[in-house]
């Protein structure tokens, strides 16, 4: 009786350990986990400095009375704020019409992109065909690509065709630049919605383009958020090609807009980090209204591919 009493309190004894164990590694490994998470944060904080200073620097610059920029005694904070360096900016010539030739060029050519690069990644997920792989290989390859080297062949070619110094020749580059990317972006959240969704579709009376147009594609705003936002900072920080191919003041984009601030007198920093600012402020809005779904799109379109 005494033995069996004794062989059940060894293993309640040991039972009890055995709980005990994964508590005690918990306790020890706590004060680790507790610096690597401090750790981290410190990284990141110091990274979000780096990346938070240039933009905060602009904005101050923007604020700063000329005298101050130019001195050489730079502080973090002004001595005073005014607001006649955006007075400045916004009475510059051509700047209503930067605005309008920005705008047309950037929302066509975005609008475009997401629409041409939404039937082609369905149609690399969803058909098996001839070339498939060696399609999708190409649209990686071109990503490696710099635009720049493509200038030349882009002018020539433009200017055969009529396009120098006209709107949709600079819209068609800006597409095809981010088509690629775009296309494959958006690949990865079409494989992600399962294709009996649009079979159950089928099945109730829709077409295969009914189908995509009334199940698939709403179930891609992650997606053409993610892409969308992309493409649009591409084409709205590009220069250099709307600058060879625009050759009218009036037809310039804001980015090109902006040599109007370097003369033979010098650069009027103040007027030039004040349109800066509000240069960058539509992309920052447009991103505020989808980050969301850019958000969940990255995580989500990342799973398959």
């Amino acid at each position: 009786m005494s033995a069996s009493t004794t062989q059940a309190d060894s293993q309640a004894t040991a039972k009890a350990g055995s709980q005990a164990r994964p508590q005690d590694r918990t306790q020890v490994l706590r004060p680790d986990r507790k610096k690597n998470r401090l750790g981290y944060n410190i990284v990141g904080l110091a990274v979000f400095v780096v990346m938070a200073f240039p933009v905060y620097w602009l904005v101050i610059s923007s604020l700063r009375p000329n005298h101050e920029i130019r001195s050489y005694d730079q502080t973090l904070w002004p001595s005073s704020l005014t607001l006649d360096n955006f007075q400045r900016a916004v009475n510059q010539p051509n700047f209503a019409t930067a605005i309008q030739s920005s705008l047309i060029i950037c929302g066509v050519a975005v609008l475009g992109g997401m629409l041409l690069a939404t039937i082609a990644a369905f149609s690399i997920a969803r058909f098996r065909f001839r070339g498939r792989k060696f399609f999708m290989i190409v649209l990686l390859t071109v990503q490696l690509v710099p635009p720049t080297a493509m200038l030349i062949p882009l002018y020539i070619q433009l200017n055969d065709l009529g396009g120098l110094n006209e709107y949709w020749g600079v819209i068609v580059v800006y597409l095809v630049t981010t088509l690629p990317f775009a296309t494959w972006m958006i690949r990865g959240f079409v494989i992600n919605i399962p294709p009996e969704l649009e079979e159950s579709a089928m099945v109730d009376g829709c077409s295969r383009t009914g189908a995509f147009w009334r199940v698939t594609f709403p179930l891609l705003a992650p997606g053409l958020a993610a892409a969308a936002i992309f493409s649009l900072i591409t084409a709205w920080n590009e220069y250099l090609l709307a600058y060879v191919v625009l050759q009218d003041n009036e037809k310039y984009t804001l980015n090109v807009w902006l040599m109007n601030f370097t003369t033979s007198r010098g650069v009027d920093y103040g007027a030039l980090m004040a349109a800066s600012t509000l240069i960058a402020i539509p992309v920052v809005a447009f991103f505020l209204l989808v980050q969301k779904y850019m958000a969940t799109g990255l995580t989500s379109g990342a799973v398959k591919g």
